[in-house]
């Protein structure tokens, strides 16, 4: 199956909205495949885990917080940097917000491709990005940390911190040590495909090994629904390890037959369509997965910046090679 609209044009119906609470301090934006938005509320303010696409979005958000408290949001944390999750941020600015707050890593990738991964995905997602004019520019970090570093919020303890490379170079999770709650941005997804146009494909199994390692009872992926139990938890890290290995060895066999990305499209395809062909957005992901596959599989170690000009001429290079099948 091809889909003849770029990445995610077609995509124009209203997702469901769900507003879950995890703890009396954490709560879950989701929305039907939709990039996902955490809530913590502590004694004295509350932390936003991914900010939505826009700042008119991200009112979504904060109607929901304001329903239970009123205290200040003063922090935004960025999981990582990718336009649809992060240009929301100055929508808080209104409601108390003192720092935006990410990984060095995740500042260097801003500072490096930044502007050129804003016009990319608005070109991707038009349904996400409407009152796109509402969005003031990049949105960048005021505060960064490098491996790990502890907020509090009030008497709360708040833990930031990078378990390794995966879904991008800089991705971060939140935790609540006290409650044994994780918020993992889209280092892991549930019943919807992983972007991995960015990605560390080799390094994320290990990343993910190191998740489960930390047995959380509750984890927000990047998408999808909130995984409310450990078996459940255990079961969405078992999902998206097994989409991302999928993804790499098909295109790893691919390139070993000397074949080219049209073909290792094709050859991937055979192993991913019966697996994962029915979850949210796995049409939309899947030429930027293999795009990126292809290249790691080729050498290529650190992922190359995509540009509005780059996703169209893959986008329709592929098609059109598979419309000639």
């Amino acid at each position: 199956m091809t889909t003849k609209k770029f990445a995610s044009q077609a995509d124009l119906e209203e997702k469901k909205i769900s507003w879950e609470k995890l703890s009396d301090n954490a709560y879950a934006y989701t929305a039907e495949g939709d990039p996902n938005t955490g809530v913590i509320i502590g004694d004295d303010g509350c932390m936003i885990i991914d900010a939505t696409a826009t700042p008119v979005a991200a009112q979504g958000v904060i109607s929901k917080i304001r329903e239970i408290t009123d205290k200040p949001i003063k922090y935004v944390l960025l999981s990582h940097y990718h336009a649809v999750r992060v240009l929301g941020a100055s929508g808080y600015k209104s409601e108390g917000l003192e720092q935006i707050i990410a990984s060095q890593d995740t500042y260097d990738l801003i500072v490096e491709r930044g502007q050129q991964d804003m016009d990319s995905e608005i070109g991707r997602f038009p349904r996400l990005f409407q009152a796109v004019e509402s969005v003031p520019g990049l949105t960048w970090p005021t505060m960064t940390f490098e491996g790990e570093m502890t907020l509090w919020l009030g008497k709360l303890a708040v833990k930031i911190k990078q378990v390794g490379r995966g879904h991008t170079k800089g991705d971060t999770i939140v935790y609540l040590p006290s409650q044994n709650i994780c918020f993992s941005g889209d280092l892991v997804e549930a019943d919807a495909a992983c972007y991995t146009g960015d990605a560390y494909l080799a390094d994320w199994p290990q990343t993910l090994d190191n998740l489960a390692a930390m047995q959380f009872d509750k984890l927000i992926p990047g998408r999808g629904p909130a995984l409310m139990t450990p078996e459940a938890v255990q079961k969405g890290l078992a999902y998206t390890r097994d989409f991302v290995s999928t993804l790499d060895q098909s295109a790893q066999d691919a390139v070993a037959q000397g074949m080219d990305l049209n073909a290792t499209m094709q050859h991937t395809r055979k192993a991913m369509d019966p697996k994962f062909g029915h979850v949210f957005i796995y049409e939309h992901c899947l030429p930027f997965d293999v795009s990126r596959a292809y290249d790691e599989a080729k050498g290529i170690k650190n992922p190359r910046i995509w540009t509005a000009e780059r996703d169209k001429e893959m986008w329709h290079g592929l098609q059109a090679a598979a419309a000639a099948q």
